[in-house]
């Protein structure tokens, strides 16, 4: 038994050390020795989720449970199994589990609450939080996890104060900073948002989305994409109106509104995009794939305005519109480039490039039909792109 222990410790050890392989090899040598051990097997679980093992990790997990079903710790190791494979309700089901055999756990009320954030269920954070806060007021990931609750449910200054609390309570938790940046940035200060996110990739580079929402926050402290962004992000995809046109033809100038929003949201990521990416202190958090799309479609703004310009000192109507045509293609580039599934990326690329090729051909045809149908389709590709992205959902 004593070996047993000895064993079981090290295990752990390893894990908190995210050695998973290392405490898999000491685990599979116990139960080598002792194959009805469960703890030995619920660890096990722990050690081949954090390989991505998640089928063979959720059989270990299950295996504990079937050994000891009448202690709470095997329970609460398969909820974070569940957690980790993002499987909300059977998560949420071994935490129910293990709280009741021992209600009286903060970590338990802790990883409830992280289930149901997998599942949005705002008012069931807010509660588990809350619970296992009473038990430990000085958690500070159940303080982070009520403030993000809050947060979604609208309750701005409660949620800041909570967040600053879990700050206060561990300054070293890079989860801590995640939050208030989060609650900063949903309270529209991108100052203080991107202050904390900052301090997250101090204390944790490896933190992608830190550094996505660091990004977000600091194009956010430019007062056009402030105003602009939330706009596209309101009227995305409202191709329904699509069957008001019949009973209500002057709902095309909604569609005209709503695609000519877009068209200068699209232009403010651009330039703010492009900005960010130069600076010096700020250059390292764009990937080359984003600084290009930026300079595409500034070079495509610029083109098209001095095409815009010569039409009119010409008095060439189809050179205008051609212009006009050239820089209605950001809204194209833009929404290609920001579709997350690789065949939607593609199927809009190829839009895209058709696009790109009218444009092309309208001027040396002397084409106003085409020129016109360009500008119409370039600004209209917002409505292309969330029918593929419906089609073709990014991957999770």
């Amino acid at each position: 038994m004593v070996i047993a222990a000895d064993a079981i410790e090290r295990a752990r050890a390893l894990l908190e050390l995210r050695r998973p392989a290392e405490a898999e090899r000491e685990l599979r040598g116990m139960l080598a020795r002792q194959p009805e051990h469960p703890g030995a097997h619920s660890l096990l679980a722990l050690a081949l989720s954090a390989q991505g093992s998640t089928a063979e990790a959720i059989a270990e997990a299950s295996e504990g449970v079937r050994l000891a079903p009448e202690h709470w710790l095997t329970h609460y190791l398969a909820g974070q199994v569940y957690c980790r494979a993002r499987l909300a309700d059977q998560a949420i089901a071994a935490l129910q589990a293990s709280l009741a055999l021992s209600p009286d756990e903060a970590s338990s009320w802790e990883l409830l609450a992280r289930a149901h954030v997998l599942k949005a269920q705002w008012h069931q954070v807010a509660d588990a939080a809350r619970r296992g806060l009473a038990i430990d007021p000085q958690q500070s990931g159940l303080t982070s996890l009520l403030a993000l609750a809050l947060t979604m449910l609208g309750e701005r200054e409660p949620a800041r104060a909570a967040a600053a609390q879990a700050v206060r309570l561990d300054p070293e938790n890079a989860g801590a900073h995640h939050v208030y940046g989060t609650v900063a940035l949903a309270a529209g200060d991108p100052r203080r948002a991107a202050d904390a996110f900052r301090e997250v990739l101090r204390l944790d580079p490896g933190f992608d989305q830190a550094r996505d929402l660091l990004v977000t926050a600091l194009k956010q402290r430019n007062p056009v994409y402030r105003v602009l962004d939330p706009l596209r992000a309101r009227f995305r995809g409202g191709w329904w109106l699509l069957f008001l046109l019949p009973v209500a033809p002057p709902v095309i100038a909604v569609f005209v509104l709503v695609a000519v929003l877009h068209w200068a949201a699209w232009v403010t990521e651009s330039w703010t995009t492009l900005r960010l990416a130069r600076a010096r202190a700020t250059r390292l958090l764009f990937e080359g794939v984003e600084a290009r799309v930026a300079v595409l479609c500034c070079a495509l703004l610029v083109a098209g305005a001095a095409l815009l310009g010569l039409g009119i000192a010409l008095g060439s109507e189809v050179v205008a519109t051609v212009g006009v045509a050239v820089m209605a293609l950001i809204t194209a580039v833009q929404e290609t480039a920001h579709t997350g599934s690789p065949r939607g990326r593609a199927i809009l690329y190829g839009w895209t490039g058709l696009l790109a090729l009218a444009v092309a051909a309208a001027a040396p045809l002397n084409s106003m039909g085409t020129a016109l149908l360009s500008v119409y389709a370039g600004l209209a590709t917002i409505w292309v792109a969330a029918g593929v992205r419906r089609v073709l959902p990014a991957p999770a």
